[in-house]
């Protein structure tokens, strides 16, 4: 699904995908961001895996004492870097959020949300690992996925995007019980609270799963200090 992302669904596309969702999806959206930019502090050093165009960086920027984002298409980080300000303060750099090329504990806080960990390609487990890997003790790792009472919110958006052309023509036998497929081969699921349970046990930690705002489902996983 990675490659999806990269090529047919980046850029000024994915961009559009955003834009024209309806009023209850806008407000599913800022909602997320909201929740993680309360969790960032003036002092903290912030990455995002899968940053797109930099929809999140945006908001989490006034607040961070630095940003980074990577993703693994070109067009969105290229429509990222004319979007955010441009400082020193804001780093974007193509990579793959499974095998970040970071040292280890650079970060405060570590993020990937809009359902990220079920439509990147990389096999969960790893994805939060590596997350792990790069927040510092006493830091938290916030993911993200749909709660289940948004499906139909979800379905109408992808819908709408399918009508644009920015996803292939819903697959409808393929569809339901959370997961979302496109005749293109797009596909994407939803996590429900024990899958982000057993993720964080694989990194031998424990993680809070919270409802926000009917739409989205959290999981937050903090570092001990060691």
């Amino acid at each position: 699904m990675q490659d999806y992302y990269a090529t047919a669904l980046s850029g000024a596309r994915l961009r559009q995908c955003y834009e024209l969702a309806p009023p209850r999806v806008q407000q599913y959206l800022m909602a997320e961001v909201e929740f993680v930019a309360d969790r960032v502090d003036r002092d903290h050093r912030f990455l995002e895996l899968g940053c797109g165009y930099g929809r999140v960086l945006q908001r989490v920027a006034e607040k961070a004492e630095y940003v980074l984002g990577i993703d693994t298409s070109h067009d969105s980080l290229r429509l990222a870097r004319q979007l955010l300000p441009n400082r020193a303060t804001c780093g974007l750099s193509r990579m793959n959020a499974g095998d970040l090329g970071i040292r280890d504990a650079q970060f405060d806080v570590v993020v990937c949300i809009q359902n990220g960990v079920a439509v990147f390609g990389v096999d969960p487990q790893r994805l939060a690992s590596e997350a792990v890997r790069v927040t510092r003790p006493g830091g938290r790792v916030l993911f993200s996925s749909y709660a289940a009472r948004f499906w139909e919110r979800r379905l109408e958006w992808f819908r709408i995007q399918a009508a644009h052309g920015l996803v292939g023509e819903i697959d409808y036998a393929g569809t339901g019980d959370g997961v979302i497929a496109c005749r293109d081969g797009f596909q994407a699921r939803a996590m429900a609270p024990e899958d982000f349970h057993l993720m964080a046990a694989g990194c031998g930690l424990e993680c809070r799963t919270t409802e926000v705002d009917g739409s989205s489902l959290m999981c937050e996983m903090v570092l001990g200090e060691g």
